[in-house]
Protein backbone atom coordinates (compact mmCIF):
# COMPACT_ATOMS: atom_id res chain seq x y z
CA UNK A 1 0.00 0.00 0.00
CA UNK A 2 1.43 3.65 -0.58
CA UNK A 3 2.21 5.57 2.17
CA UNK A 4 0.71 9.03 2.39
CA UNK A 5 2.53 11.32 0.03
CA UNK A 6 3.19 9.64 -2.37
CA UNK A 7 3.20 10.46 -6.17
CA UNK A 8 3.26 7.61 -8.45
CA UNK A 9 2.12 8.17 -12.00
CA UNK A 10 3.27 6.55 -15.20
CA UNK A 11 5.21 9.07 -17.71
CA UNK A 12 3.41 9.41 -20.94
CA UNK A 13 5.65 10.37 -24.22
CA UNK A 14 8.92 8.80 -24.01
CA UNK A 15 10.20 5.54 -23.55
CA UNK A 16 9.01 5.85 -20.06
CA UNK A 17 5.58 5.21 -21.15
CA UNK A 18 5.20 1.86 -19.66
CA UNK A 19 6.89 2.60 -16.34
CA UNK A 20 5.81 3.27 -12.90
CA UNK A 21 7.52 5.49 -10.77
CA UNK A 22 6.66 5.70 -6.93
CA UNK A 23 8.36 8.71 -5.48
CA UNK A 24 7.74 9.01 -1.39
CA UNK A 25 7.70 13.06 -0.69
CA UNK A 26 7.52 12.04 2.94
CA UNK A 27 10.51 9.69 2.98
CA UNK A 28 14.01 11.13 4.03
CA UNK A 29 15.36 9.42 1.16
CA UNK A 30 16.17 12.90 -1.29
CA UNK A 31 13.51 12.91 -4.25
CA UNK A 32 16.43 12.97 -6.84
CA UNK A 33 18.08 9.75 -5.23
CA UNK A 34 14.57 8.06 -5.61
CA UNK A 35 14.07 8.64 -9.19
CA UNK A 36 17.95 7.80 -9.88
CA UNK A 37 17.25 4.52 -8.45
CA UNK A 38 14.36 3.70 -10.21
CA UNK A 39 15.59 4.40 -13.27
CA UNK A 40 18.54 2.56 -12.90
CA UNK A 41 16.85 -0.43 -11.88
CA UNK A 42 14.82 0.24 -14.98
CA UNK A 43 17.73 -0.03 -16.83
CA UNK A 44 19.56 -3.43 -14.99
CA UNK A 45 16.03 -5.36 -15.36
CA UNK A 46 15.72 -3.99 -19.29
CA UNK A 47 12.53 -2.20 -18.84
CA UNK A 48 15.20 0.66 -20.56
CA UNK A 49 17.17 -0.61 -23.22
CA UNK A 50 20.67 0.70 -24.94
CA UNK A 51 19.18 3.39 -27.12
CA UNK A 52 15.64 4.72 -25.13
CA UNK A 53 15.06 8.24 -25.12
CA UNK A 54 13.99 9.97 -22.15
CA UNK A 55 13.26 13.28 -23.24
CA UNK A 56 14.75 16.44 -21.78
CA UNK A 57 15.08 17.87 -18.16
CA UNK A 58 12.30 20.26 -18.62
CA UNK A 59 9.47 17.57 -19.77
CA UNK A 60 10.94 14.92 -17.51
CA UNK A 61 10.35 17.57 -14.62
CA UNK A 62 6.66 18.32 -16.21
CA UNK A 63 5.79 14.47 -16.34
CA UNK A 64 7.03 13.80 -12.64
CA UNK A 65 5.49 17.00 -11.40
CA UNK A 66 9.61 17.50 -9.83
CA UNK A 67 11.86 20.42 -10.20
CA UNK A 68 14.05 20.55 -12.90
CA UNK A 69 17.53 20.78 -10.10
CA UNK A 70 15.84 17.84 -8.80
CA UNK A 71 15.45 15.84 -12.73
CA UNK A 72 19.04 16.76 -13.42
CA UNK A 73 20.90 15.71 -10.44
CA UNK A 74 18.78 12.19 -10.54
CA UNK A 75 20.34 12.12 -14.67
CA UNK A 76 23.81 13.22 -13.69
CA UNK A 77 23.94 10.46 -10.71
CA UNK A 78 23.23 7.83 -13.64
CA UNK A 79 25.13 9.67 -16.69
CA UNK A 80 28.18 9.63 -13.51
CA UNK A 81 27.84 5.76 -13.65
CA UNK A 82 27.88 5.43 -17.61
CA UNK A 83 24.16 4.39 -17.77
CA UNK A 84 22.42 7.48 -19.14
CA UNK A 85 24.22 10.20 -21.67
CA UNK A 86 23.00 13.56 -22.96
CA UNK A 87 22.79 14.38 -26.35
CA UNK A 88 22.61 17.71 -27.50
CA UNK A 89 19.52 18.02 -29.52
CA UNK A 90 17.83 14.47 -28.75
CA UNK A 91 17.81 14.13 -24.81
CA UNK A 92 18.62 11.84 -22.50
CA UNK A 93 19.52 8.35 -23.76
CA UNK A 94 19.90 4.61 -22.37
CA UNK A 95 23.50 3.86 -22.86
CA UNK A 96 23.93 0.53 -21.41
CA UNK A 97 22.83 -1.19 -18.27
CA UNK A 98 26.02 -2.29 -15.69
CA UNK A 99 27.42 -5.66 -16.21
CA UNK A 100 27.24 -7.95 -13.18
CA UNK A 101 29.11 -11.10 -13.75
CA UNK A 102 28.85 -14.38 -11.46
CA UNK A 103 32.31 -15.16 -9.86
CA UNK A 104 32.73 -18.66 -11.14
CA UNK A 105 34.59 -20.32 -13.78
CA UNK A 106 32.98 -18.75 -17.52
CA UNK A 107 33.90 -16.63 -20.19
CA UNK A 108 33.24 -13.18 -20.03
CA UNK A 109 32.13 -13.68 -23.75
CA UNK A 110 30.12 -16.30 -22.70
CA UNK A 111 28.22 -14.64 -19.41
CA UNK A 112 27.61 -11.30 -21.64
CA UNK A 113 26.18 -13.06 -24.57
CA UNK A 114 23.62 -14.83 -21.64
CA UNK A 115 22.56 -11.45 -20.88
CA UNK A 116 21.83 -10.37 -23.70
CA UNK A 117 24.73 -7.53 -23.63
CA UNK A 118 25.22 -8.24 -27.08
CA UNK A 119 29.42 -8.98 -26.86
CA UNK A 120 31.76 -7.98 -29.15
CA UNK A 121 35.50 -8.82 -29.26
CA UNK A 122 38.85 -6.81 -31.13
CA UNK A 123 41.54 -8.54 -31.17
CA UNK A 124 45.01 -6.50 -30.44
CA UNK A 125 47.30 -9.11 -30.46
CA UNK A 126 48.00 -12.92 -31.30
CA UNK A 127 51.67 -14.07 -30.95
CA UNK A 128 54.35 -16.30 -29.63
CA UNK A 129 56.00 -14.11 -26.68
CA UNK A 130 59.26 -15.39 -24.44
CA UNK A 131 57.46 -16.00 -21.01
CA UNK A 132 57.96 -13.70 -18.14
CA UNK A 133 58.80 -15.10 -14.54
CA UNK A 134 55.10 -14.55 -13.39
CA UNK A 135 53.36 -15.91 -16.36
CA UNK A 136 56.09 -19.03 -16.40
CA UNK A 137 55.10 -20.01 -13.23
CA UNK A 138 51.62 -19.57 -13.65
CA UNK A 139 51.15 -22.01 -16.55
CA UNK A 140 54.31 -24.10 -15.23
CA UNK A 141 56.99 -23.82 -18.29
CA UNK A 142 60.83 -22.43 -18.21
CA UNK A 143 60.81 -18.70 -18.07
CA UNK A 144 62.15 -18.09 -21.36
CA UNK A 145 59.93 -20.39 -22.99
CA UNK A 146 57.62 -19.27 -26.00
CA UNK A 147 53.98 -19.12 -24.44
CA UNK A 148 50.63 -17.73 -27.03
CA UNK A 149 49.85 -14.00 -25.79
CA UNK A 150 45.97 -12.74 -26.28
CA UNK A 151 45.48 -9.10 -26.18
CA UNK A 152 41.50 -8.60 -26.59
CA UNK A 153 39.20 -5.73 -25.95
CA UNK A 154 35.35 -6.24 -24.86
CA UNK A 155 32.57 -4.47 -25.75
CA UNK A 156 28.88 -4.43 -25.54
CA UNK A 157 26.72 -2.28 -27.59
CA UNK A 158 29.49 -0.21 -29.10
CA UNK A 159 31.00 0.20 -25.65
CA UNK A 160 34.00 -1.20 -24.15
CA UNK A 161 33.68 -2.93 -21.34
CA UNK A 162 37.15 -4.97 -20.51
CA UNK A 163 40.54 -5.17 -22.08
CA UNK A 164 41.19 -9.23 -21.92
CA UNK A 165 45.45 -10.31 -21.44
CA UNK A 166 45.78 -14.05 -21.96
CA UNK A 167 48.65 -16.25 -21.90
CA UNK A 168 48.42 -19.93 -23.02
CA UNK A 169 50.72 -23.00 -23.61
CA UNK A 170 51.53 -22.33 -27.23
CA UNK A 171 50.93 -26.28 -28.73
CA UNK A 172 47.70 -26.06 -26.62
CA UNK A 173 45.15 -25.05 -29.78
CA UNK A 174 45.33 -23.27 -32.49
CA UNK A 175 43.80 -19.49 -32.04
CA UNK A 176 43.08 -18.19 -34.90
CA UNK A 177 42.15 -14.78 -35.04
CA UNK A 178 39.38 -14.25 -37.14
CA UNK A 179 37.51 -16.99 -34.68
CA UNK A 180 38.44 -15.15 -31.56
CA UNK A 181 36.54 -12.53 -32.31
CA UNK A 182 33.68 -14.32 -33.43
CA UNK A 183 33.15 -16.22 -29.82
CA UNK A 184 34.82 -16.56 -26.35
CA UNK A 185 38.49 -18.08 -25.86
CA UNK A 186 37.07 -20.92 -23.33
CA UNK A 187 34.29 -21.55 -25.79
CA UNK A 188 37.37 -22.27 -28.15
CA UNK A 189 38.92 -24.20 -25.09
CA UNK A 190 36.21 -26.74 -25.47
CA UNK A 191 35.62 -27.19 -28.88
CA UNK A 192 39.17 -28.19 -28.75
CA UNK A 193 38.46 -31.04 -26.37
CA UNK A 194 39.81 -29.56 -23.19
CA UNK A 195 37.52 -29.71 -20.10
CA UNK A 196 38.11 -26.29 -17.82
CA UNK A 197 38.27 -27.55 -14.07
CA UNK A 198 39.02 -25.27 -11.76
CA UNK A 199 40.76 -21.68 -11.53
CA UNK A 200 42.59 -19.90 -8.90
CA UNK A 201 41.71 -16.26 -9.49
CA UNK A 202 42.69 -12.89 -7.19
CA UNK A 203 39.88 -9.66 -7.79
CA UNK A 204 41.63 -6.32 -7.17
CA UNK A 205 41.29 -2.74 -8.31
CA UNK A 206 43.45 0.31 -9.08
CA UNK A 207 43.22 3.76 -10.67
CA UNK A 208 43.41 3.77 -15.09
CA UNK A 209 46.86 4.64 -16.72
CA UNK A 210 46.44 6.67 -19.56
CA UNK A 211 47.05 4.04 -22.17
CA UNK A 212 43.99 1.76 -20.24
CA UNK A 213 41.88 4.60 -20.28
CA UNK A 214 42.26 5.74 -24.15
CA UNK A 215 41.24 1.91 -24.72
CA UNK A 216 38.42 1.91 -22.69
CA UNK A 217 37.00 5.23 -22.90
CA UNK A 218 37.71 6.29 -19.26
CA UNK A 219 39.24 9.05 -17.63
CA UNK A 220 42.89 8.73 -16.76
CA UNK A 221 42.82 7.78 -13.16
CA UNK A 222 39.17 6.15 -13.41
CA UNK A 223 38.28 2.94 -10.96
CA UNK A 224 39.48 -0.40 -12.76
CA UNK A 225 38.46 -3.37 -11.59
CA UNK A 226 41.67 -6.26 -12.18
CA UNK A 227 41.57 -9.97 -12.39
CA UNK A 228 44.36 -12.68 -12.81
CA UNK A 229 42.95 -15.77 -12.97
CA UNK A 230 45.22 -19.55 -13.77
CA UNK A 231 42.44 -22.05 -15.34
CA UNK A 232 42.86 -25.39 -14.79
CA UNK A 233 41.76 -28.65 -16.86
CA UNK A 234 40.78 -31.82 -15.65
CA UNK A 235 43.76 -33.28 -15.48
CA UNK A 236 45.41 -30.48 -13.16
CA UNK A 237 47.25 -29.17 -16.24
CA UNK A 238 47.04 -25.24 -16.42
CA UNK A 239 46.05 -24.20 -19.52
CA UNK A 240 45.53 -20.32 -19.33
CA UNK A 241 46.98 -17.08 -17.42
CA UNK A 242 45.02 -14.31 -17.33
CA UNK A 243 45.56 -10.95 -16.17
CA UNK A 244 41.80 -8.69 -17.09
CA UNK A 245 40.81 -5.15 -16.54
CA UNK A 246 37.39 -3.79 -16.37
CA UNK A 247 35.58 -0.62 -16.07
CA UNK A 248 34.32 0.07 -13.05
CA UNK A 249 31.68 2.26 -14.13
CA UNK A 250 30.20 -0.46 -16.50
CA UNK A 251 31.59 -4.15 -14.51
CA UNK A 252 30.76 -5.72 -11.04
CA UNK A 253 30.87 -9.17 -9.85
CA UNK A 254 28.21 -10.58 -8.37
CA UNK A 255 28.22 -13.18 -5.81
CA UNK A 256 27.21 -14.90 -3.26
CA UNK A 257 28.35 -15.74 0.68
CA UNK A 258 27.22 -18.21 2.89
CA UNK A 259 27.90 -19.13 6.46
CA UNK A 260 30.61 -21.54 7.28
CA UNK A 261 28.44 -24.24 9.18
Amino acid sequence: MAKTGDRSRAVPGSALDLLHFALDRTSPVPLYYQLAQQLEAAIEQGALAPGNLLGNEIDLSTRLGLSRPTVRQAIQSLVDKGLLVRRRGVGTQVVHSQVKRPLELSSLYDDLEAAGQGPTTHVVRNEHVPATADVAAALGVPEGSEVTLLERLRATHGQPVAFLCNYLPPALLDLDTERLESTGLYRLLRSAGITLHSARQTIGARSATAEEADLLAEKEGAALLTMQRTAYDDTGRPVEYGTHIYRASRYAFDFQLLVRP
